[in-house]
């Protein structure tokens, strides 16, 4: 039986029960074989760009006896995969511009599929930001904490006309009349830190949130001690106007436990 890392456990318990799935960018093909063996998944494919994973998926597949129901696939991305092959979709453990251009040069596929299931390594704000831009529904968030890093993931679907959790649209109205932010600002704090995990006062985004206002602390008392400069003076309003947002969120907390 194949063990997970806590953070490919949870991006795995994201998929839904029988479906069919392409693990893109695959390496040693765990997801896959890990969802094959808990029963969750039908059948997959396990894709990836380079020969190398690709050969170590292979053996794995082999050793886990999943061979009938896992075939592997050289692909840049969604490139070797046509609509209609699979309804579920995992993108894990790529830098948010990657994610973002997978799902870009993928199109037709990615939005054909019920579920994609998506861990950004980097730029969060931009990869949410694309999907509310390109009509991507994002139906379930979590965020896990593992060997000293926080790892935010989602589960999205293409609805053409983004939609959102009741929970979401009562958290946005609380934020305008008790916080008097607009549109812009929520949206700002919801693609920072997902709508869903500040809407079910998410712990690990909590601890994160504590940690990362500790560190905008250190910085600007480390920008307190420079030499003022035009340089300077823009860094310390930039890390005001983060800290800003943090403190937003995290009072998000307090105000829904009142």
């Amino acid at each position: 039986m194949v063990k997970l890392s806590k953070r490919l456990t949870a991006v795995a318990s994201m998929v839904c029960q029988d479906q069919i799935l392409a693990d893109v960018g695959t390496d040693h093909g765990y997801i896959p074989i890990y969802l094959m063996e808990q029963g969750r998944i039908t059948g997959a494919i396990a894709m990836d760009i380079g020969k190398g994973p690709l050969e170590r998926a292979k053996e794995h597949i082999k050793m886990s006896g999943m061979g009938d129901y896992i075939q592997t696939r050289l692909s840049d991305g969604l490139a070797a995969l046509q609509v209609g092959e699979v309804q579920s979709i995992v993108v894990a453990g790529m830098g948010g511009g990657l994610v973002i251009h997978i799902l870009e040069e993928g199109r037709k596929v990615a939005q054909a599929v019920e579920e994609l299931i998506l861990q950004p390594q980097s730029e969060l704000e931009k990869v949410r930001d694309y999907l509310r831009e390109n009509g991507y529904t994002v139906e379930a968030e979590d965020m896990v904490f593992e060997d000293g890093k926080y790892y935010p993931m989602m589960r999205v679907r293409y609805t053409g006309k983004v939609t959102e959790d009741k929970r979401i649209t009562a958290l946005r109205e609380q934020m305008k009349e008790q916080m008097h932010l607009d549109e812009a600002q929520i949206e700002g704090i919801f693609a920072r830190y997902g709508a869903g995990l500040l809407a079910e006062k998410n712990a690990t985004l909590f601890a994160y949130l504590q940690k990362e206002q500790h560190t905008y602390q250190v910085i600007l008392e480390n920008l307190k001690g420079q030499p003022s400069s035009a340089n300077i003076l823009e860094r310390q309003k930039e890390m005001q106007e983060k800290m800003l947002q943090n403190e937003q969120a995290g009072s998000l907390f307090e105000r829904n436990e009142g």
